[in-house]
């Protein structure tokens, strides 16, 4: 930290509070505040900022940019102790082409619920074939229990989960074993507990995204606030060692300038990446449908590494589930599932129903490898926004979930795994918050109730985010049935049967998806995936050798009968 000061254009005066001792700060002119007598942070001084605003005293508040918040948002802010031993010297790092992601909350992907608890798991992973971790945001919220997108101080880590010597801890265990790790990162509003920053400046531009005020990214004084975004990431991948940042909403940013946040995020991933010799990898999540996110700077693109495919699992949701309402509603054809298996998404500059007009842009497959694209058979959103938080796992068969898996580890595209639905978890991931002011709580359950009401609900039925309860049922329960064993061998043999016959072999022009009423096929060469989607056996016209099945298909020379939701694994 530069020496106690603080970027803090909108205060007429400003103090430093230091272990409860008053300093006095000046003024430059570019907005930053320093001491009037210089003052040199050390390890575990407390401070923090009062600020004079139209005559009056508030505060005082923590740093906009702390790295440390032993006492919550609210308190204090605390100098880190940065002296960490690493022990990844040999880490090389990971691309994004061929990983296996696996996404978690800290909070209740293990009992303990802090980063020692995804430590103490990270076996298991590598066992089952995953190569990195996606954790779901990290930075400091209103109380103890929130998904973390409700983060306000975007340089710190949650004290609860186990702070900055926490996360260190853990990336330096999953860089032993192998594992790169992938924080989650939400730049496209603050949390409304707990954000202390329009005090200082003006970090807010007016405006809502639908979570909050949106970010001053191209405003008067913008500058500071992408550099204070800029530096948030900056600091992963320098301080922590990440190995990626997956970025939130990323069509929330709103950036008309000559130079999108999103490009000078991946020239600084660029930097760090040359710098130290280990890849840096950014994963957009956009609901836009638009390749330019992963195509090159060279060709009028950002030049990140991936983004976020929600065309593919809408399309395999609603062919195993049924379900057919609201983003939904122009899925659920094994036609669909083929277009996007094969041009990525559905939506590709064609009318979608549910928004009232065409949407999405085609992808050029000659040129963006597949890889590009993170393709999962659920996520977070996924589960959690769904009104009582139930996993697909909760109701559908063994068979339907393992056709899901293998129709999504057998693709060219990058996988990944929402926590627990490798051993088909039976334990919800609802939405759960804890914010320190209550009313804020009640206006957070009425409005997921009034939602999920509309569309026809039982308010009885909808957890309330702010009970305990809804928290601790959606930690997992690791203590596996003899059913979960086998859905998790088959997630392990499909991801091993991935390795081994080089299934993530990236460019899209390599496969050819074919299908008829009620199964998709695609080709990938020497190995051909074939699923049937119905409840009724079918014939289709592949046949060879069986490498891999969950069910008991019947594979001859030239033709194979699937069982209902049945696939099989061919080697012609």
């Amino acid at each position: 930290m530069r020496n106690f000061s603080v970027w803090a254009p909108h205060a007429d005066d400003l103090q430093l509070i230091v272990d409860d001792t008053t300093h006095t700060m000046r003024r430059a002119d570019d907005g930053w505040w320093a001491p009037e007598t210089p003052l040199s942070p050390e390890p575990g001084m407390r401070y923090g900022y009062r600020v004079r605003k139209d005559g009056g005293w508030v505060g005082p508040w923590p740093d906009p940019r702390s790295r440390e918040q032993p006492d919550g948002v609210h308190g204090l802010s605390r100098v880190p102790d940065d002296d960490h031993s690493w022990s990844d010297d040999s880490w090389t790092g990971r691309d994004l082409p061929g990983q296996v992601i696996y996404e978690l909350h800290v909070g209740t992907f293990s009992p303990s619920g802090d980063f020692a608890g995804v430590i103490d798991r990270l076996d298991h992973l590598v066992d089952l074939g995953v190569t990195t971790i996606e954790l779901m945001p990290v930075q400091p919220f209103g109380g103890d229990r929130n998904w973390g997108y409700d983060g306000v101080l975007w340089h710190a880590v949650h004290a609860g989960y186990g702070g900055p010597d926490g996360l260190r801890r853990l990336v330096d265990a999953a860089h032993a074993r192998g594992v790169a790790v992938v924080l989650d990162v939400v730049y496209n509003h603050f949390g409304p507990d707990g954000n202390y920053n329009g005090f200082f400046g003006p970090y807010t531009a007016g405006g809502s995204t639908g979570w909050g005020d949106v970010v001053n990214l191209n405003g008067p004084d913008s500058d500071e606030v992408r550099r204070y975004v800029i530096d948030a990431a900056r600091g992963w991948f320098e301080d922590f060692h990440v190995d990626g940042l997956r970025l939130d909403a990323v069509q929330a940013y709103h950036d008309p300038g000559a130079l999108h946040l999103l490009e000078e995020l991946q020239i600084m991933a660029t930097e760090v990446t040359a710098a130290t010799g280990v890849p840096r990898s950014l994963i957009a999540e956009s609901d836009q449908n638009d390749p330019r996110l992963v195509s090159a700077r060279q060709a009028g693109g950002y030049g990140i590494a991936g983004q976020w495919d929600d065309d593919i699992h809408h399309a395999l949701h609603t062919l195993v589930s049924g379900e057919r309402h609201a983003y939904y509603s122009d899925f659920g054809t094994t036609e669909v599932l083929a277009k996007t298996l094969r041009e990525v998404f559905l939506h590709d500059g064609t009318m979608s129903t549910f928004r009232g007009k065409r949407h999405g842009r085609p992808v050029n497959r000659e040129f963006t490898p597949a890889s590009s694209f993170v393709t999962y058979t659920t996520t977070h959103d996924q589960v959690g926004n769904r009104a009582t938080g139930d996993r697909p796992s909760m109701n559908l068969s063994p068979a339907r979930q393992v056709l899901k898996a293998a129709t999504i580890l057998t693709s060219p595209y990058t996988p990944m795994l929402f926590m627990g639905e490798e051993f088909g978890a039976t334990t919800p991931f609802a939405f759960f918050c804890s914010h320190t002011d209550d009313e804020l709580n009640r206006l957070t359950g009425e409005g997921r109730k009034r939602e999920f009401t509309r569309w026809g609900w039982d308010e009885q039925e909808i957890p309330e985010p702010s009970d305990p309860a809804t928290f601790e049922a959606s930690k997992l329960d690791w203590d596996f049935t003899e059913g979960q064993r086998d859905i998790l061998d088959a997630y392990r043999t499909l991801l091993r049967l991935r390795r081994e016959n080089r299934l993530a072999r990236p460019w899209l022009y390599d496969i050819d998806v074919t299908h008829g009423e009620r199964w998709v096929a695609v080709d990938r060469g020497d190995v051909v995936f074939v699923g049937n989607y119905s409840d009724e056996p079918v014939e289709v016209d592949f046949g060879g050798e069986l490498i891999y099945s969950f069910t008991s298909p019947e594979v001859g020379a030239d033709t194979t009968t699937l069982d209902p939701w049945g696939f099989a694994l061919i080697r012609r």
